[in-house]
């Protein structure tokens, strides 16, 4: 088991079929750590009000939650938009895991982040809520066809994991736009507050980018891409993605949005 200060998820997205708690769970168990930041829609009550797929690997990781938490280590949780309704606990601990809107996070370095969802800077999820469901509703399509297309490669003997909703990202024009735009609204923020970068989810689009002084992280998902922020003890930042194998690849930084592939 690898040991790291601190743990960042984001988008795991409990309660859907496209939840790739297995994964996670696999992930989990070869890293240790300090603190466990859950950095917004780890549960998507959105999707449960449709149905609800809730599977043992889920459970299984919500136990392993609670039982870091039991042990000492620091689990905070940061609510986003699919899990909304518990930002009406904020400020409260269930289970030894703290509730809260937004964080402000010292890395062992010395340098401070800001630590929330992102869905504030997404301004079509603020005002323009039906769209959003809709374009949920597109993007678990797209990832239930990315099983199928998965299998397909498998048996027609191709390797490595392909995605069908990274690459509809990475082709449309307008979705970079907005990714873009996404990140220079999230390092605004961070640098109005004096910070030196802020760690957010939101989008399903892991990077660790430079952007001018400061530095945006995003954490990506658990329901495309498998990826999470690690903080290691000297406070550097890495990147990891977590594929079907289980076998683990490393970023330190990345020049373009990161929607693994």
């Amino acid at each position: 088991m690898l040991k790291v200060r601190s743990i960042f998820l984001s988008d795991i997205h409990l309660g859907t079929r496209a939840c790739q708690a297995g994964n996670l769970n696999n992930f989990l168990r070869e890293y240790e750590s300090e603190n466990v930041f859950l950095i917004g829609d780890i549960i998507d009550f959105w999707s449960m009000k449709r149905s609800i797929q809730w599977t043992p690997a889920q459970n299984t990781f919500v136990q392993k939650i609670l039982r870091r938490a039991r042990h000492g280590e620091r689990v905070m949780f940061i609510p986003g938009n699919h899990d909304e309704a518990l930002r009406e606990y904020e400020g409260i601990a269930f289970g030894d895991i703290e509730v809260v809107a937004e964080h402000v996070h010292q890395l062992a370095d010395g340098r401070r982040f800001l630590l929330l969802h992102g869905d504030e800077f997404d301004q079509i999820t603020r005002y323009h809520r039906w769209v959003a469901v809709l374009g949920d509703v597109a993007y678990n399509l797209l990832v239930r066809l990315n099983g199928l297309i998965s299998y397909m490669r498998r048996w027609m003997g191709i390797s490595g994991y392909w995605s069908l909703a990274g690459y509809a990202k990475r082709r449309v024009k307008k979705a970079l736009q907005f990714i873009f735009d996404f990140e220079n609204s999230a390092i605004h923020s961070a640098r109005q507050r004096g910070l030196d970068g802020i760690i957010c989810g939101h989008i399903h689009c892991a990077a660790i980018r430079q952007i001018g002084d400061l530095i945006y992280v995003n954490c990506g998902d658990w329901v495309d891409s498998c990826t999470a922020i690690v903080e290691h003890s000297d406070g550097s930042l890495e990147l990891i993605a977590w594929d079907s194998a289980n076998l683990i690849v490393l970023s330190q930084q990345t020049e373009e949005p990161a929607c693994v592939s």
